[in-house]
């Protein structure tokens, strides 16, 4: 039996992708699930319109990504926090904070593609994973500063 997935399902596929599951796991667990539809002539229509324009859509997000990559390997990125005994920052440096001062230097980015690498509790050179697009992904380099 074939079915269109209506979300990511584990050893299956993601979702849109019409996969061919055994009758009694269509029926008694994907569809009253919610995770799945009987994908007959139309819904199998409809699939590959989607496909089309999702693949579209990957290729422009894709472009954007890699023109906001270069926005960010130019950027000189500096970071000013409260400062204790040390050289310790009251805190730490969080993704969000660096997504503020990103927005500052007119680079918008969403706080959840930026991953640190661990806490960053003292002044000093630090660097940050973005992942722009599933394919692209950068190092950014920012600096630590006392207030």
């Amino acid at each position: 039996m074939e079915v269109l997935l209506k979300a990511k399902c584990p050893f299956l596929g993601r979702k849109g992708d019409i996969v061919a599951v055994k009758p009694g796991y269509a029926r008694n667990y994907l569809i009253p699930k919610g995770l799945a539809v009987v994908a007959d002539q139309g819904v199998k229509k409809v699939a590959l319109e989607n496909a089309k324009q999702a693949a579209s859509k990957a290729v422009k997000q894709k472009a954007d990504a890699q023109a906001l990559l270069a926005n960010l390997v130019a950027c000189n990125l500096v970071l000013k926090a409260k400062v204790g005994e040390g050289g310790r920052i009251f805190g730490s440096v969080t993704p969000l904070q660096l997504s503020r001062a990103l927005k500052e230097q007119g680079i918008v980015l969403d706080y959840a593609c930026i991953t640190l690498d661990g806490p960053i509790k003292t002044i000093g050179a630090y660097q940050a994973t973005v992942a722009l697009h599933e394919e692209v992904a950068c190092a950014l380099r920012f600096n630590v500063v006392p207030l």
